[in-house]
């Protein structure tokens, strides 16, 4: 019998199996730490790609070459690859408050230390306020707790202590701002940005205008700067939340390369924008091998992260600290049924 070094019999290795090239996607998972435990985990669901939002230092404002350096060594010494790191422009930066400037230089000195060491895609956030208040856990499947938003719950919030509301045009004003002073960086260093949408979608939160709740929305961002590295994150829950047809979303901004980050979920939607349930990711609304076709028929290269798994008796009883909510089992079913999608929309393609 003959194993490779990772203990793999030569006769199985690749039976079966896609064979992931720079014209595949490829699945990742959100770790809230790069510990060897954590890596260990991904490594074993087959998940090549990794997303976080801190490195060992922090935040973005920590970084250094070294820094950067060394957290995508120690990703790559499990046989991962860190290729989406999350950030959260300041308050200072969505609210167009004294200070920007300084919040900005630090967010393109970021850009220049993932350019020149290899990172090819940062995902960030631009809320006025994210209204998470409007959810609640609701009884799914064999008792699994699933997601479920209306805006009812919390259309008459006032602003947080402290704040005060934005309009939707003061947020438009400050996103053109900020896109205008980082997706020149972006382009030089070779660095795409994702910007995720306003999840949940609701267009005002707490009094203030949500940029990206509508696919409009979506559009208007891309077209501030026309580029490639000014880019979304796909999220084809967040789509159908809204009441717009996945595919039809994604074969929009594919055609014109600005899809730089997929989450990859299913939702049942009563009411466009304001009333919807996260559910398993093979039941809701949303045909996911359609989607998965899709990017794969685009050729779409970079990372599918299969998000949100609802709450389950395993995880119940057994939480990971590590990884994203704490859902290890959860996570391990959404990936291999993306992974099982993803090899069958190659295998039907080729």
């Amino acid at each position: 019998m003959v194993y490779d070094k990772e203990g793999i019999h030569e006769s199985i290795k690749n039976q079966g199996h896609y064979l992931e090239t720079d014209e595949t996607p490829t699945l990742t998972l959100f770790l809230d730490d790069l510990s060897d435990r954590s890596l260990r985990r991904v490594k074993q669901l087959g998940v090549k790609g990794v997303s976080t939002a801190f490195l060992d230092t922090g935040g973005i404002e920590t970084w250094t070459d070294e820094v950067l350096r060394r957290n995508l060594d120690r990703v790559g010494e499990a046989d991962l690859e860190l290729r989406n790191v999350m950030f959260n422009p300041s308050e200072r930066v969505r609210f167009g408050h004294d200070g920007r400037d300084e919040d900005i230089e630090t967010i393109i000195n970021a850009i220049q230390i993932a350019g020149r060491q290899g990172l090819p895609v940062m995902e960030y956030n631009f809320y006025a306020h994210r209204i998470v208040e409007g959810y609640k856990v609701v009884p799914g499947r064999g008792g699994s707790g699933l997601m479920d938003f209306n805006y009812d719950r919390v259309k008459d919030l006032p602003p947080l202590v402290g704040q005060q509301a934005h309009s939707l045009d003061e947020m438009w004003d400050n996103v053109t701002y900020f896109l205008k002073a980082v997706i020149p960086a972006a382009e030089n260093a070779n660095v795409r940005l994702a910007l995720h949408p306003n999840d949940p979608p609701a267009p005002i939160s707490r009094g203030s205008g949500q940029i990206m709740s509508s696919v409009e929305g979506w559009k208007q961002l891309c077209d501030i700067v026309p580029s490639p590295y000014n880019g979304i994150t796909f999220d084809c829950g967040v789509t159908r939340e809204l009441g717009h047809d996945p595919v039809e979303v994604a074969r929009y901004f594919g055609e014109r390369d600005q899809i730089n980050h997929v989450h990859f979920r299913n939702v049942v939607t009563r009411t466009p924008n304001l009333d919807y349930t996260e559910v398993w990711i093979d039941e809701g609304q949303v045909d996911m091998f359609a989607v998965m076709s899709e990017l794969v028929r685009q050729k779409y290269p970079r990372l599918i992260y299969p998000e949100h798994p609802p709450e389950n008796d395993s995880d119940r009883e057994f939480p990971f600290e590590g990884i994203s909510a704490k859902t290890y089992t959860g996570f391990a079913y959404t990936v291999g049924y993306a992974r099982a999608m993803m090899q069958a929309a190659i295998a039907t393609q080729t």
